[in-house]
């Protein structure tokens, strides 16, 4: 027989999101607590926080949990963010992790897609003609007006998640709108849900057509005739161009950009300032970063906190909701040994690829630079503008260098591949923007966050390398189809599990 559950819990894992627990016992420790509550709901719980539970002895008013035996057998949790993060694998213990306003997009697309409630009439006429299908088999036809309110609800919940959602994504949606009221099925479609899938697609279009007309930026800027300062959303982002925040302007902004700036040259920064500031002024940096396309240079001299490891790591997760070095490195520690084990394989053959990886897998001790270096050899890319070597004792010649990692070696050599250097350094535009980076895995989770926040094109002869960072290592899809080689390489790092 079962155990009789002794406590059941209701986790709010963000504002509007909670999730059912149950326990046949209380756990020995609030940590021992933490670990169930990550586990249940993975992947939403990968940062730092504390839990808060509504104490009876206060009527209700959230109290911090620090004694496990202070939680009541039927309780409300509520999980907090910490302002620090030290999980990441190269983090130090002063980065800080942005907190995201309401205003902002918080959530990533779920892997149930939650169906909203809908008018009191449509929710009663699917009530009705679901006990009608479970019975008789008989589907529901649906007036104009219901059809729509069911359309329109289903836009908005999809818009909380992606402007843009992927074809996939919508068939999500619509196949569990069918799942949840089986009524609507289609009898003349194979799925029983493809007709839905069109009307939604049709129905966002509308949608978002609504909003931009009403001044929404993060719509607006994709409508009218495309051009280069009119891109289309192309890398997953999340918050891809937010509007300002309720109540500030476009001058309160600027002042908060002022004093960033000054609290930046102080010798002894305040970061937990500098990240509220940076929080509050993100639309601000959006809207130039994407309307303005400014110089790199100029635009990093008017946001120097962006040099700062952690609010760079912070910028990214503002736009993308995921956590840059902790998903780059879980991923790539998960793929490394299956990386080299093909590196290996290929090297084993004969022909120019197979010599270049040879070379590479000559120094086998640090996996994870020779999994990022070997990469675009594998891959059958080659730049030579983006891999270069430098002595620290020379001037750098990063001219007419777009996108760059610099080797500094101590040595005089010109052998671009160098497993442990002095320093590596990061070039955009020819100027080096971040410098004395300890080794090639940091340096590439730092670019691909400043492609991020920068808002810089993939190198053309590298394309595939970074989107096999994109869309494999970050899991950031954008709904675009893996092209033959990286969908090749994928199924075989997945039979290497």
């Amino acid at each position: 027989m079962a155990a009789t559950p002794k406590f059941l819990l209701r986790v709010y894992v963000a504002t509007d999101v909670a999730i059912k627990v149950t326990l046949t016992e209380r756990p020995e420790s609030v940590n021992e607590l933490i670990k169930i509550l990550r586990e249940k709901a993975k992947p939403r719980l990968d940062f730092e926080f504390t839990l808060h539970y509504e104490d009876p002895d206060f009527g209700g008013q959230l109290s911090c949990l620090v004694d496990i035996q202070e939680l009541p057998e039927k309780a409300t949790l509520k999980i907090i963010r910490t302002e620090t993060d030290t999980s990441s694998c190269a983090s130090s213990d002063t980065d800080i992790l942005p907190f995201v306003p309401i205003s902002q997009r918080q959530k990533s697309w779920p892997d149930i897609f939650p169906v909203p409630t809908f008018t009191y009439e449509v929710e009663h006429v699917l009530e009705e003609g679901n006990g009608a299908f479970a019975t008789s088999g008989k589907t529901l036809k649906l007036t104009r007006s219901q059809k729509h309110n069911i359309l329109e609800n289903m836009a908005a919940v999809m818009y909380n998640f992606k402007p843009y959602p992927s074809d996939n994504d919508v068939g999500m949606a619509a196949e569990a709108l069918v799942r949840a009221h089986p009524c609507l099925k289609e009898p003349g479609s194979v799925s029983g849900w493809y007709g839905w899938k069109m009307s939604l697609k049709f129905k966002m279009g509308d949608y978002r057509g609504k909003l931009s007309r009403s001044g929404c930026l993060e719509v607006s800027v994709n409508a009218g005739k495309r051009s280069k300062n009119n891109p289309d959303k192309e890398r997953a982002e999340v918050n891809f161009l937010p509007n300002f925040p309720k109540g500030e302007s476009q001058a309160s902004l600027e002042e908060m950009r002022l004093q960033i700036m000054d609290e930046v040259q102080k010798s002894q920064q305040n970061l937990r300032l500098i990240e509220s500031l940076m929080q509050m002024t993100f639309a601000l940096r959006r809207q130039e970063i994407i309307q303005e396309n400014p110089q790199v240079k100029d635009f990093l001299g008017k946001w120097p906190a962006l040099w700062i490891e952690s609010q760079l790591c912070a910028e990214f997760q503002r736009i993308t909701n995921v956590n840059l070095r902790n998903q780059f490195y879980a991923v790539l520690d998960q793929h490394t040994p299956g990386l080299v084990a093909l590196y290996r394989q290929k090297a084993a053959q004969t022909g120019k690829i197979s010599e270049a990886l040879r070379d590479i897998l000559k120094i086998y001790d640090l996996q994870r630079t020779v999994a990022l270096r070997a990469l675009p050899v594998y891959l059958r890319e080659e730049d030579p503008q983006f891999f270069k070597t430098w002595n620290e004792s020379d001037e750098p010649g990063i001219i007419d260098t777009p996108v760059a990692l610099v080797t500094v070696v101590t040595e005089d050599t010109a052998d671009p591949v160098h497993f442990s250097p002095a320093s590596m350094s990061i070039v955009v535009e020819d100027d080096v923007v971040m410098s004395d980076i300890p080794n090639l895995a940091d340096a590439f989770a730092l670019l691909f966050g400043l492609m991020y926040a920068l808002h810089l094109n993939y190198p053309k002869k590298l394309i595939h390398t970074f989107t096999f960072i994109q869309k494999i290592l970050m899991g950031l899809d954008d709904g675009k189809p893996l092209k033959p080689c990286l969908l090749s390489l994928k199924n075989d790092l997945l039979m290497k599990e």
